[in-house]
């Protein structure tokens, strides 16, 4: 049996075990074949993550919306539910391609040392200072999309995470003290993969990210599975909430990967990025099968 208190810091274990997965990101010396495998697995974890947030959140929908049409739910429930759905993925992918348009790209073109190089050009009068500079500028621009494409990730995963504490804090609040226990160690152990996931797009940089940065996208990315313990504690949640931070998570996730699917397209070969998808799915599903196997 455990009280209250155990239950919100094993909540913020289980969403910071993210972090045991983030110092992939401090590599070097690593080959692009071998960077582009490791980008490839962290693609694999991320459309089990689809996989995984669409189903539920389907599920839930689907049988509110079955309910209503024989007569046993309400019909204005169901609505909502199935609103949440397309609602959500609305948010998390179409969302994300407006910030970026209007945010992302904009700090893409007048980040300093994109600006500083730029300037270079303008002031070289040589063709080969020219050509150094242009490879300099496009290193720089590089850097901000892998500094983009990991944050936008934890942004995904931060979602799904405060659905996966939702689910915690729900399973303490109606007695099921066990089922609150498996999914802490299930959830637990997935999110170490997850940080892999984070961590993936910083292995192309050419200098290390800073620990303050790793820090950052390790709170977005695990934090919110704490807060939702909380939240599903102490007030409760509806399936509406619930269907809806899934279908979040799940247009985020598709959006970001798509972008690691182009950039892994760009490092190595499509057998090599296709062998690890197949390692990175079989990684997640192995990985949820700890919370499947405890009956949750």
């Amino acid at each position: 049996m455990i009280d209250y208190p155990q239950l919100l810091l094993l909540g913020a274990i289980a969403g910071f075990t993210i972090f045991l997965g983030l110092p992939l990101a401090v590599l070097q010396n690593v080959s692009s074949r071998v960077k582009g495998f490791l980008n490839a697995i962290a693609i694999g974890i991320l459309m089990f993550l689809i996989i995984d947030v669409f189903s539920h959140a389907w599920d839930t929908a689907s049988n509110a919306a079955a309910d209503a049409f024989a007569g046993r739910g309400a019909t204005g429930d169901a609505m909502l539910d199935l609103f949440a759905v397309f609602g959500g993925i609305a948010i998390g992918l179409l969302g994300l391609v407006l910030y970026e348009a209007r945010y992302m790209t904009r700090i893409a073109v007048t980040s300093p040392a994109v600006v500083g190089e730029a300037q270079q050009v303008t002031k070289s009068s040589s063709s080969a200072g020219t050509a150094s500079s242009l490879l300099l500028r496009d290193e720089s621009i590089e850097q901000v999309s892998a500094y983009k494409l990991a944050m936008m990730i934890a942004v995904g995963i931060g979602a799904h995470n405060f659905s996966e504490g939702l689910a915690i804090g729900q399973s303490y609040a109606s007695g099921s003290i066990g089922l609150a226990l498996i999914l802490i160690i299930g959830f637990g152990a997935h999110n170490a993969t997850e940080g892999f996931g984070i961590a993936s797009p910083l292995t192309l940089l050419v200098e290390r990210p800073s620990a303050r940065f790793l820090a950052t996208v390790g709170l977005v990315g695990g934090g919110p599975t704490f807060l939702g313990t909380l939240t599903g504690s102490l007030i409760g949640v509806s399936d509406f909430t619930y269907v809806l931070f899934l279908s979040i998570a799940g247009g985020a996730l598709v959006y970001v990967s798509l972008l690691m699917y182009n950039s892994g397209r760009r490092q190595t070969t499509n057998r090599i990025l296709m062998m690890g998808i197949f390692v990175g799915l079989c990684a997640g599903f192995l990985t949820d099968l700890i919370v499947t196997l405890g009956g949750a």
